[in-house]
């Protein structure tokens, strides 16, 4: 299994938007070396911008910028982007609508050693809580490099959701990027799972265990967070008996929030959230806070035999 970085399959799409696409800057708040933007300096070094340990002032550098037709990627670590320079986010950046794309690395628990003060498990919740804003979450190093390049297009804010460790390459979720469209891996009839991010690596197990057991079960690949896909969602929930959802993130204001507030309104039917339950995480290594936290495929599996036999005991 071929592993790889969100974070280079981001950087790897700036440098080569950097020759189609002039007005592209780049920002960054002293962490280059982390968030990989130093090898974008190194090919366009007078469209890099160290704005030094000052996440606040880099965000609203970025919107000034965009104001002055420049089309500006700021990077730094998802804890700083949303919980430190959250006024500069929302007023700087939301409210205005400003062109700004915000290249967002060490996302989720897999950030690992740093511990839980560096472990953005809150992020999603934050900017999906914020008007004008579009959540992108890519599940591997391709797809990240398809959403960077998808993002430059885009007119008006976006976040890239992005990890630090190596993740699994999934060819299943490779082709075409398009904002706001979910990705049907798996057409099955019994239960859905929704994942989102490097998640989908765990999920693809989940099915082929489910599926091995005799369940039919489909796989949505959810890139964009927000805007959600609600249509696909929906024929989910009319079509299967339940979802379950996968992601590297707090439980609470995430992917799984985000479906259950579409089925609720429009066809009620049960969620299962997987992702961190409401605690903050730790320090370790990514594999061991996974198994921790309850980040795996036996997770989602037993939240979809929960699912059925809720349903089964129901039926007369």
């Amino acid at each position: 299994m071929e592993l790889k970085q969100t974070r280079q399959g981001y950087v790897d799409a700036l440098i080569e938007l950097g020759q189609e696409v002039p007005e592209l800057v780049v920002l960054d708040a002293d962490v280059g070396k982390a968030t990989l933007t130093l090898q974008f300096q190194e090919k366009y070094p007078d469209r890099f911008f160290n704005c030094g340990v000052q996440e606040q002032n880099m965000l609203a550098v970025a919107a000034g910028m965009s104001l002055e037709g420049k089309i500006p990627f700021a990077s730094t670590f998802g804890v700083f982007a949303t919980c430190r320079a959250g006024d500069q986010l929302r007023n700087a950046i939301a409210y205005p609508k400003a062109n700004v794309k915000l290249g967002i690395t060490h996302c989720g628990l897999s950030v690992g050693g740093d511990g839980a003060s560096h472990q953005s498990n809150e992020d999603m919740a934050i900017v999906r809580s914020f008007p004008n804003m579009t959540l992108l979450v890519p599940g591997d190093y391709q797809e990240a490099r398809l959403a960077t390049k998808a993002a430059i297009y885009h007119q008006g804010p976006v976040y890239l959701r992005l990890g630090r460790d190596k993740y699994p390459v999934v060819p299943e979720i490779h082709g075409s990027f398009e904002i706001g469209k979910a990705k049907i891996l798996k057409r099955g009839q019994d239960i859905t799972i929704v994942s989102t991010g490097i998640m989908i690596s765990e999920a693809l197990k989940a099915h082929q265990q489910l599926t091995d057991s005799g369940i039919s079960t489909r796989l949505i690949h959810m890139p964009t967070v927000k805007p959600l896909d609600d249509e696909v969602v929906l024929t989910a929930a009319r079509e299967t008996a339940g979802i379950v959802t996968v992601e590297e993130h707090s439980v609470i204001g995430g992917l799984g929030e985000a479906v259950a507030g579409v089925v609720t309104g429009t066809h009620p039917c049960p969620v299962q959230r997987i992702g961190v339950q409401d605690v903050f995480g730790e320090s370790g290594m990514a594999p061991d806070l996974f198994d921790k936290y309850g980040l795996r495929a036996a997770n989602v599996v037993a939240a979809a035999h929960q699912i059925l036999n809720r349903i089964k005991t129901k039926t007369p």
